[in-house]
């Protein structure tokens, strides 16, 4: 097999353009590649600006390039037996087929395979597909992306690593592979079934330290052989060793495993603090602002405390990636300079793990909805599974469609068959379960913990001591677990699981098993699976009538909601109900019933099978419908509890999106004061919780936490301590906060002509200044799409990029991604960039706030929390919105300084922190960076001065 590797760069997108280079390697059967050709070509229209920023290529480089069809003598004896290779093909493939056409070529007839889709299969768990970012992975050489013939060899070194993966593999995950895509007539499944062939001949095959178990591959063994990490009945390693011994040690390892390594009064505070809480029981809120070190701030203690007393230390974050990231970086850190053995788990919600069971079934009975995408997936989990110790979903790149099948392969309490299922030792939720459960300090998330807590204790390991990261979110996440949230989807996915239509969906799958067994009974069953469908439609149908008369509340566009793109929200009071109220009460009970039918049916079907044991061949089905029948019952209890709005200790309100109507529906209800609960589920019960974050604080002080979180009788008991660290940052000289103080001023979440001019003007040169490498935050979107146009057009002369968030596509982290890899850019970010975003080192100078981050005041929630304050006589201006935009705007602040190296710059916009009598909250509150204030167009020359390095400056 020879293939073609083809690049082409052209001057426009795939249905207009011409090309302007061209790349072609050749890889010979041997697997070497023996040529590289590479040509300029001469296009009829001048090459667009955008084209020349990305490739590089000038109209100087094309002027005395050959034509299209000189060229094209060139290629097309190159393309002669060949298979054609292209990085995202379909594109190449296009230009290809219309200059064949164009120069009187006949069409290329041969096969064509994509090297995205071979990356996908043979690295299931890259982040990214882009070529650039796949050659560097790698370590391959790519030194001109974007030029065709540099482009062409790095695809041919990228197939070649997927072609020697393919070769690594056993023989069985091949087999599985070639099974995937035996049905469809692609050239993927030509090239899996050539293999195949191939593969069988060698007389030795590959196994590595695999396990064969049920036609999988899988790179783990039975879980039940992990051991604790020290010997039962063995002396503990601490017995008699004091904290100050454990340290000393710890910190010379430390030294000695990380040169670079210097201890920081902040952490050693932090270290200190942690212990104290620790052992004498209380509980403790420390805020350690960015480059603390604080993960090992209170895994260290944690550890000491967790050996020393045999008591597990749960530790709980808010993102899955700062969990990730504890696995990844602090835990072999520690487990490398901590001098005995211990062992730290990483424990997820249920939902994050694979379930073997259902994916077999899946895979054995092809059981999908887009084929050709869905065989993709499988075959990457195929792939994935000779690879991953832990299952978890976030191992794996599903881009697209992948996460609707993920969901029907997740690991679920409703149906699990436990010690039943044939898959039970390789399960990775129940080895999670066990590694939390033979551990001395436990990951987890917040989500996860109160899930437990819902569920009495059943999901995670007992726990005494506690510690809360990223504890400024500890409130918000408490009242979406404590209360509900539901969306149409919650609801329309769960019913076309089981039944889509008479030949897709677990019920139809099960009918068909129960008609193949031809027994008595079989014949019964199936009557009353015939009996339940047209029930589910009913459901269906009232369901999205439901649904559409909800959205109907919801009002017709005001631009008040300050979030992102198009996003309605309406709130529901209890006792004042909208009019027309019983119509949709009506549809309720209608549905209510209904689902009520279906699950007491479909249950005594379900119970009278599982006593029949013939049924053998049906039982996962019989599982897994049991499962979304429980799905279905939930379901039916949250809609009765929010269409009931009769509790005036919660918030019900509902969202949804103009463009897709009642699709797009979510329903809320939410407790308006969660720190009673806290208290009582929480502060109450351990013996001692930590909570820590870079914003816990308020002009220096915790109160706005301690009353939201339920810690005020802990204060008063004496069994709360407080600390705040100073920072390990030098901000006087990393940073400079400027101020404009001739501003102009907005009301509401839009801006008039006059200041959104005067704020791209500003932008605009201040980029300049900074070379870009500028992020700009935004409180409301509609403010974005306003500046990014003229921004863009502003700036298109300076060769800056403007990225604005929700306006180009594409997730966060591609956002990122772009910003970080363009030399010169400025992204424009709203609501998800205020935190959680690390940019680090050169590629961020400059951090320009537009508004201080204040709440929209009527979002439901806050509007529900204003008036319990009201009625408590405070003021909720001051004792919510302000500490609330305060941590918010503390939380922007802190993407700016990320190592004691960065320096940049801050401009907030907003007037109002010099002249309102709050404004003094936000300033205070920050770490002490220079901060002055200025006319608007004093900024640029001072800070160009400040960024080289003059720090005094003589306006005041």
């Amino acid at each position: 097999m020879k293939f073609a590797v083809l690049d082409f760069e052209t001057t426009g997108t795939q249905s207009v353009g011409e090309i302007i280079q061209v790349g072609l390697a050749i890889i010979e059967e041997d697997r070497s590649i023996s040529r590289v050709y590479g040509s300029y070509v001469k296009p009829g229209t001048p090459i667009p600006p955008f084209i020349t920023g990305l490739t590089g290529i000038t109209d100087e480089d094309v002027a005395n390039a050959p034509e299209l069809d000189e060229m094209m003598m060139e290629l097309v004896p190159l393309l002669d037996d060949v298979v054609l290779v292209g990085h995202n093909v379909a594109f190449d493939f296009h230009f290809l087929q219309s200059a064949l056409d164009r120069c009187g070529y006949l069409p290329f007839q041969g096969r064509i395979l994509d090297t995205i889709d071979f990356l996908k299969i043979c690295f299931p768990s890259l982040t990214t597909y882009q070529l650039g970012a796949v050659s560097s992975h790698f370590g391959l050489t790519h030194e001109r992306p974007h030029q065709a013939d540099s482009d062409a060899l790095a695809t041919a070194l990228v197939l070649l690593q997927c072609l020697e993966e393919l070769y690594s593999l056993p023989l069985l995950t091949i087999q599985r592979l070639t099974e995937l895509f035996a049905e469809e007539d692609s050239d993927l499944a030509w090239y899996f079934d050539g293999l195949l062939r191939e593969r069988e001949m060698e007389t030795f095959q590959p196994e590595g330290e695999l396990t064969f178990h049920r036609q999988l591959a899988l790179a783990v063994g039975d879980w039940t052989e992990l051991v604790p990490p020290r010997e039962e009945g063995s002396s503990n390693p601490l017995e008699n060793i004091s904290f100050e011994d454990y340290m000393a040690e710890v910190t010379k390892r430390l030294k000695d495993t990380l040169p670079q390594y210097e201890s920081r009064e902040a952490q050693e505070i932090m270290i200190g603090e942690v212990k104290t809480a620790l052992q004498e029981e209380k509980h403790l809120l420390i805020e350690a602002g960015t480059g603390t070190g604080k993960s090992l701030g209170y895994l260290l203690p944690a550890i000491y405390q967790s050996v020393r007393t045999d008591q597990k230390v749960m530790v709980s974050t808010h993102t899955i990636n700062l969990q990730d990231q504890l696995r990844e970086r602090d835990i072999p850190l520690l487990t490398s300079v901590v001098p005995f053995p211990f062992k730290a788990a990483i424990f997820k919600g249920r939902g994050h793990y694979l379930c073997l069971r259902k994916f077999e079934h899946k895979i054995n009975k092809k059981d999908f909805v887009s084929p050709r995408e869905e065989a993709l997936t499988a075959a990457q989990m195929i792939v994935w599974l000779t690879q991953t110790q832990s299952g978890d979903d976030e191992e794996l790149n599903l881009n697209g469609r992948g996460g609707d099948f993920w969901e029907t392969v997740a690991s679920d309490t409703d149906s699990c068959l436990g010690r039943a299922c044939p898959w039970f030792r390789k399960c990775y939720y129940h080895r999670a379960k066990h590694e939390a459960g033979i551990a001395d300090v436990v990951i987890t998330n917040h989500s996860k913990l109160f899930a437990d807590v819902k569920a009495g204790h059943q999901l995670l390991p007992a726990y005494e001591h506690l510690v809360i990261d990223e504890a400024h979110h500890l409130e918000d996440v408490a009242g979406k677990h404590l209360g509900m949230q539901m969306k149409y989807f919650t609801v329309a996915h769960t019913l076309t699981r089981l039944y889509k239509d008479s030949r897709n969906g677990q019920l139809p799958a099960l009918r068909q098993t129960l008609q193949s067994s031809g027994s008595e009974e079989a014949s019964e069953w199936s009557g009353v699976i015939d009996r339940i469908y047209p029930d589910l439609l009913t459901v269906k149908e009232t369901w999205d009538a439901l649904s559409d008369k909800l959205f109907g509340l919801l009002p017709e566009r005001s631009d008040a909601a300050a979030g992102e793109a198009g996003q309605l929200v309406t709130r529901l009071h209890p006792g004042k109900k909208p009019k027309d109220w019983e119509e949709l009460a009506t549809l309720e009970n209608t549905l209510n019933l209904s689902l009520s039918d279906i699950i007491r049916r479909g249950d005594k079907m379900l119970s009278e099978m599982r006593d029949t044991e013939s049924q053998s061949s049906s039982d996962s089905l019989v599982t897994d419908i049991g499962g979304l029948f429980k799905d279905l019952a939930s379901i039916r209890e949250q809609i009765r509890f929010f269409m009931g709005l009769n509790d005036e200790n919660i918030v019900y309100w509902m969202e949804g999106s103009g463009n897709y109507r009642g699709k797009s529906l979510q329903l809320y209800a939410v407790p308006v004061d969660v720190s009673t609960q806290l208290k009582e589920l929480f502060f109450d019960k351990k013996k001692s919780i930590v909570l820590t974050s870079a914003t816990l604080s308020v002009d220096k002080s915790f109160q706005f936490m301690i009353d939201n979180l339920g810690l005020s009788e802990a204060a008063e008991q004496d069994r709360l301590m407080t600390a705040l660290l100073p920072s390990p940052f030098k901000y006087r000289e990393q940073a400079l906060l400027v101020i404009p103080r001739d501003f102009p001023s907005v009301k509401g979440s839009v801006g008039d002509a006059r200041f959104v001019d005067k704020l791209v003007h500003s932008l605009a040169e201040t980029a300049v200044a900074t070379k870009g490498r500028m992020l700009v935050l935004f409180t409301s979107y509609k403010m974005l799409r306003q500046v990014y146009d003229p921004l863009k057009e502003a700036l298109a002369s300076e060769d800056i990029t403007v990225l604005g968030q929700g306006v180009e596509g594409g997730s966060r982290s591609k956002l990122i991604r772009r910003f970080q890899d363009s030399s010169a850019s400025v992204l424009l970010g709203t609501s998800s960039f205020w935190e959680g975003v690390d940019i680090p080192g050169e590629a961020l100078t400059c951090l320009a706030i537009v508004r201080l981050p204040f709440q929209p005041p009527n979002h439901p929630l806050a509007e529900a929390k204003s008036e319990l304050l009201q009625a408590q006589k405070k003021n909720p201006f001051m004792k919510l919105s302000v500490p609330q935009a305060v941590i918010r705007f503390k939380q922007g602040f802190g993407r700016l300084v990320r190592t004691a190296q960065d320096r940049g710059i801050v401009i907030v916009y907003d007037t109002r922190v010099i002249e309102a009598y709050y404004g003094k909250y936000f300033l205070y509150s920050l770490p002490g960076p220079k901060m002055e204030h200025m006319l608007t167009d004093q900024m640029v020359p001072r800070i160009e001065e400040w960024l080289e390095g003059g720090n005094e400056s003589s306006i005041q």
